[in-house]
């Protein structure tokens, strides 16, 4: 916990430089409305767990923190969760303003993932919604479970597509598809099949509150459950703050959407956060 809190010292120390409203100038420019396209669907290229429709311009780097602590429910003697921790550090480039890459590492099974994110359509006076094609492919590294080879790996397939319906109200639906190569139970499909629903509404210029659930449509153990999260997404300067309360700990496809095992509704609930810094890499830019 002391490192992340010098983390974000650290991080947080940038926030008082000039480059903060460049930043933010970024942020709102790089969703313009320069041909007539709808901007800032959602203002991340996250809902909470899951990705949005969003995607950074072309070089533009982001950096995503993501951090779940334990459960509400815990009692004192877990300090309520916040003895339990759980973190994802990720990068994001755009290599085009409509293509992007990422790459990730979580603490959580030790899960290295990478992903590409293209967006297809976008959404105008003459076209009702934007679509944004996504995969990925997660990893667990961790030397445990008996795992081997091809074992450890989970592929992902998802089209992200949502409609801003006006100034305030964005909604996005997520038709996903997971391969796994090792499940864990007889009763999971290796093949997931789910849809993910994410809702934003806008309550200031700089807050707005976001939900995302994830029904799985395939057959399940018992032991697993459906994500779902809901929170508040803050903007300042070159940071957006995502504060969210879910049942999920992880945070890649393959294990908010598979392998969630707490209920939201029975109190298994984790306080969570995502901090988002982007940089401006482009060689004519400051």
């Amino acid at each position: 916990m002391r490192k992340i809190s010098l983390l974000f010292l650290i991080i947080f120390s940038l926030n008082a430089t000039a480059q903060d409203d460049e930043l933010l100038e970024l942020l709102e420019s790089e969703q313009a409305d320069s041909e007539g396209y709808v901007s800032a669907t959602f203002k991340s290229t996250r809902v909470i767990n899951g990705h949005s429709i969003e995607t950074r311009s072309n070089g533009v780097l982001e950096f995503i923190i993501g951090h779940r602590f334990g459960t509400l429910n815990s009692g004192y003697d877990e300090f309520f969760g916040l003895d339990f921790s759980t973190i994802r550090l990720g990068l994001e480039y755009g290599l085009t303003d409509d293509l992007n890459i990422g790459i990730g590492r979580a603490s959580f099974d030790k899960v290295v993932d990478a992903f590409v994110k293209y967006r297809f359509a976008r959404q105008s006076d003459n076209f009702p919604f934007t679509a944004t094609a996504f995969t990925s492919i997660a990893r667990k590294t961790v030397d445990a479970f008996g795992l081997e080879g091809a074992d450890r790996n989970a592929y992902t397939a998802q089209v992200l597509i949502a409609r801003k319906f006006n100034s305030n109200f964005s909604f996005q639906v997520a038709p996903t598809v997971i391969q796994r190569n090792l499940v864990a139970t007889n009763q999971d499909d290796n093949i997931l099949l789910a849809v993910g629903l994410g809702a934003r509404y806008k309550v200031s210029n700089r807050i707005a509150v976001v939900t995302e659930y994830y029904p799985q449509l395939s057959d399940k153990s018992d032991q697993f459950q459906n994500a779902f999260a809901v929170g508040v997404d803050i903007e300042t300067g070159g940071h957006v703050f995502q504060l969210h309360f879910t049942n999920s700990t992880q945070m890649n496809e393959r294990g908010f959407i598979g392998e969630t095992t707490e209920n939201f509704w029975d109190g298994d609930v984790h306080y969570g956060f995502n901090i988002t810094r982007v940089f401006d890499l482009r060689p004519n830019k400051r």
